[in-house]
C-alpha cells in the first residue's frame, strides 16, 4: 500500500514538473508568451492575434559550472508591468515611451543552480535574457556561458530575408566578418547559408497566413531577430542555420575570429546576465520599421563629456579615393563643407603618412576657420587582420588611444571613423566599448566600419554615431554589379539593418559617374532623388554627403538648397509603404517639419497612394524625377508642388531605381 501510494504520489509530481507553464501578454493583449518547462527543458512560444509565430522554442544555456538547458524546474514566476519614458537625440525617435509587461521566470537544474529568464513584452516587442545568481554550491564568482539553446522556431511556411555570416579570416586582407554579404530575400527557412555558419542579425522574416485570424487585417505576419545591450560583458552572436526540430538557434562567434585571439564563448562575472534577445512581430511593417526595442531595455552605461553635434560629412575617398588623402585634395572637400553649410569633413586612411601629424595639425585649423570640423579614420589594430592602412596600432591598446586621443583633442578633431573589426567575439565587444569610453573622455564622437552591427550602442554609449555593417557604398564604386544592386540594397535596409541600429551607409553619392572626372568607369544607376531620398531613409545622428566638389557647378539649385538643409535628427519615424529589396516610403519628422521619402529599387515605374494624415490639405514640395528618355542612364530631377487631399492622401510616382521627396 505504502510503494502504491508513493507511486501515485511520484506520478502526480512527474504530471505537475512536465506540465510547468507561466505566461505573460503585451499591455493590448495581441501578442502572448507562454514559458514550459517541459519533461526538464525550459520552452517558450509566441502567438500574435490567435497565431503562433514561434513554435516551442529553446531557452537555456551550458556553461562551465553546470548545465542550465536539461533537468530543469520552474521554482517560482513573477509578473509585473514595465513603464518608462526616456528622450536620445541620434535614433529614428526623440521622446519614447516604453509600456510592456514584464515576467520573470526562476528555474533551478539539477545541481540546485538557479537562473531566471525575464520576458517584457510590449505590444508588438519580445525582449529576453537570462540572469544567473552567484550559485551558494562552492560559491562561484564567475562563468564561462559555452553555448546557448536559446532558439526560434518559426513555422516552415515562413520566409526569410537574411545576410549569410562568412568564415573568418577571409575576404579583402583576411579582415571578415564585417558584416558585408549580400542578402537573399523571400527564401524558404529551410535553404541553408551560403557560408554555412548561419546569418547575421537583425533577421527578417515574413510569415504567410493561409487563414487569416478574425483579429488580423494582413494575409502576413512579419518578424525581426535581433539582440541588443551586447558590451564588454558578452559576445555578440548570431542565428544558425534553421533546423526543422528546434528553428533557429543562438550561435557564438567562431573561433577562428579575431585571428584566434579571445575565447569564442562568453565569460561573466556572478551575479551576472546576458543581452537581451528580440523580437518585433506585427502584421504589417511598421512596427519592424518603427521599433525602439534596441533602446527600449538598455541603459546608458556613462554620461556624455560633453554634447555631441549632429551633421553631416563630406568624404573624398569614395570616388577621389586613395590619392586623394593629401592636403590639397582634402581642402577642395573642406571648402565644398563649408560651401554647403556641412558640418564636418572626413579624412581617411593614410593621412599618417600622405598628410602626417603636423600638416593635419593646420588642416584642422583650417577646417575649423570655414565653420569644418575634421572626422579622421583609423585601423582598429594591427594583429587581427592584415588591412594595411594606417594609421595602425593607435586604437588597440590604452596607452596608445590615450596618446592619440589626446592629440586630437589639442588639434580641434572631434571625430574619428574606426576600421577594420572582423570579429564578434567578447574580446572585440571589450575593444569597441574602450574606445567609446575612452573617445568620450576627449569629446570624440565615433563611427565604426568593417564590423559587426550596433547592439542598442546609441543609448548605451552617447558618443556612438553609427556602423557601416553592411554592403556599403564603397562596392558602389568598385563593381558594376553593386552600382547596379543599389537599389535593392537601399530597399533591404529600412526593414532589417536600419530598423535596428544606426546606418553609415556612406554617402548620398550625386557624382553620375564612379570616376573623378565623372565621365568615366561605371555609372550610378539611381536617380539624383532616390539619392537624395537616401539622406532621409538611412538613419543616422552624423550623415555622410558623398558629393565632389565637381557637383556644385553640375547640379540644379534646388538639389544643392535641399542638401544644404538636410537635418539628421528626427523626433518621430512612420513606415508609410514598402517591401523589403523592392520599394520604401517613410515619413520622419524634425521639429515641426515632416519629410516623406522614397525609393524604388526596382526597374519598373511605380505610381503609389500615400496615406499621410500629418499632412492632410497641405501643398508640399515634390522632389521628383522625369520620365527617363532615351540615352539617359537616370532620368533627370524635378522640383514640382503637391497636393495632399483632405483625407491626407498623395499620388506620387517613382520611377525605376528613382526616388521622391516630400517636404511640408
Amino acid at each position: 500500500m505504502k510503494k502504491l501510494l508513493f507511486l501515485f504520489l511520484f506520478l502526480c509530481l512527474s504530471v505537475a514538473v512536465s506540465a510547468q507553464q507561466a505566461k505573460v501578454c503585451s499591455p493590448d493583449g495581441r501578442l502572448q508568451v507562454n514559458v514550459f518547462c517541459n519533461d526538464g527543458h525550459a520552452e517558450y512560444e509566441v502567438i500574435y492575434g490567435g497565431i503562433t509565430v514561434l513554435e516551442r522554442s529553446q531557452l537555456g544555456f551550458c556553461t562551465n559550472i553546470g548545465d542550465f538547458a536539461g533537468n530543469l524546474r520552474i521554482t517560482d514566476c513573477h509578473e509585473q508591468p514595465v513603464s518608462k519614458h526616456y528622450q536620445m537625440d541620434r535614433v529614428k525617435a526623440s521622446d519614447i515611451n516604453y509600456e510592456a509587461n514584464r515576467l520573470d521566470v526562476e528555474f533551478e537544474n539539477a545541481d540546485h543552480h538557479c537562473m531566471t529568464v525575464t520576458f517584457c513584452v510590449s505590444d508588438n516587442n519580445i525582449a529576453f535574457r537570462y540572469s544567473i545568481p552567484r550559485p551558494e554550491k562552492d560559491n562561484p564568482k564567475c562563468m564561462n556561458i559555452l553555448s546557448e539553446e536559446t532558439s526560434f522556431k518559426v513555422p516552415e511556411t515562413t520566409t526569410s530575408f537574411l545576410c549569410p555570416q562568412i568564415n573568418p579570416m577571409t575576404g579583402w586582407e583576411r579582415t571578415k566578418p564585417s558584416y558585408e554579404e549580400d542578402y537573399k530575400t523571400d527564401q524558404p527557412v529551410n535553404v541553408k547559408s551560403k557560408y554555412k555558419q548561419g546569418y547575421t542579425f537583425p533577421c527578417l522574416f515574413r510569415l504567410p497566413l493561409a487563414s487569416p485570424s478574425p483579429s488580423l487585417k494582413s494575409n502576413n505576419i512579419w518578424l525581426l531577430i535581433s539582440e541588443t545591450g551586447v558590451s564588454s560583458k558578452y559576445c555578440a552572436s548570431h542565428l544558425s542555420d534553421f533546423d526543422a526540430n528546434r528553428g533557429y538557434q543562438i550561435a557564438f562567434p567562431m573561433e577562428g575570429e579575431n585571428n584566434g585571439v579571445g575565447s569564442a564563448f562568453a565569460s561573466i562575472s556572478l551575479p551576472g546576465e546576458t543581452p537581451w534577445r528580440t523580437i518585433t512581430i506585427g502584421e504589417t511593417l511598421k512596427p519592424i520599421v518603427e521599433t525602439t526595442v534596441a533602446y527600449d531595455v538598455v541603459e546608458p552605461l556613462y554620461a556624455p563629456s560633453q554634447d555631441y553635434m549632429p551633421g553631416r560629412y563630406t568624404w573624398s575617398w569614395l570616388i577621389w579615393q586613395d590619392k586623394s588623402i593629401n592636403y590639397d585634395d582634402q581642402v577642395k572637400f573642406i571648402d565644398l563643407a563649408s560651401a554647403m553649410q556641412i558640418e564636418y569633413c572626413l579624412v581617411d586612411n593614410w593621412w599618417d603618412t600622405q598628410i602626417g601629424r603636423e600638416r593635419m595639425a593646420e588642416l584642422s585649423r583650417y577646417a575649423q576657420s570655414k565653420g569644418v570640423k575634421l572626422m579622421l579614420w583609423y585601423n582598429s589594430n594591427g594583429y587581427s587582420n592584415d588591412a594595411p592602412q594606417g594609421p595602425r596600432d593607435c586604437m588597440n591598446t590604452a596607452i596608445a588611444r590615450e596618446r592619440e586621443m589626446k592629440w586630437l583633442k589639442s588639434i580641434g578633431v572631434v571625430g574619428i571613423k574606426v576600421d577594420f573589426f572582423g570579429s564578434d567575439k567578447q574580446e572585440t565587444m571589450r575593444l569597441y566599448e574602450d574606445i567609446l569610453s575612452d573617445a568620450n573622455r576627449y569629446g570624440l564622437q565615433v563611427v565604426f566600419h568593417g564590423c559587426t552591427i550596433p547592439r542598442g550602442w546609441e543609448r548605451m554609449y552617447p558618443n556612438y554615431v553609427s556602423s557601416e555593417a553592411a554592403l556599403a557604398s564603397e562596392n558602389v564604386y568598385f563593381t558594376d554589379q553593386h552600382a547596379k544592386a543599389e537599389g535593392f540594397e537601399l530597399t533591404m535596409h529600412p526593414f532589417c539593418r536600419n530598423a535596428m541600429g544606426a546606418f553609415d551607409w556612406g554617402g548620398v553619392i550625386m557624382n553620375r559617374y564612379m570616376s573623378k572626372d565623372n565621365k568615366s568607369r561605371h555609372p550610378r544607376y539611381t536617380s539624383d532623388v532616390f539619392e537624395m531620398a537616401t539622406g532621409i531613409t538611412n538613419q543616422t545622428f552624423v550623415q555622410c554627403i558623398a558629393m565632389q566638389p565637381n557637383n556644385l557647378d553640375e547640379l540644379p539649385q534646388f538639389e544643392l538648397d535641399f542638401i544644404r538643409q538636410l537635418p539628421t535628427t528626427w523626433d518621430e519615424t512612420r513606415f508609410i509603404d514598402g517591401y523589403p529589396g523592392k520599394y520604401v516610403v517613410l515619413a520622419r519628422r524634425h521639429g515641426a517639419d515632416w519629410y516623406v521619402a522614397g525609393l524604388n529599387g526596382t526597374d519598373k515605374a511605380m505610381t503609389l497612394t500615400l496615406n499621410l494624415p500629418m499632412m492632410a490639405g497641405e501643398t508640399l514640395k515634390y522632389y521628383t524625377d522625369n520620365a527617363k528618355k532615351e540615352g539617359e542612364t537616370v532620368p533627370s530631377s524635378a522640383l514640382k508642388s503637391l497636393k495632399v487631399n483632405k483625407k491626407g492622401l498623395a499620388k506620387v510616382t517613382l520611377q525605376p531605381m528613382g526616388g521622391m521627396i516630400l517636404v511640408k
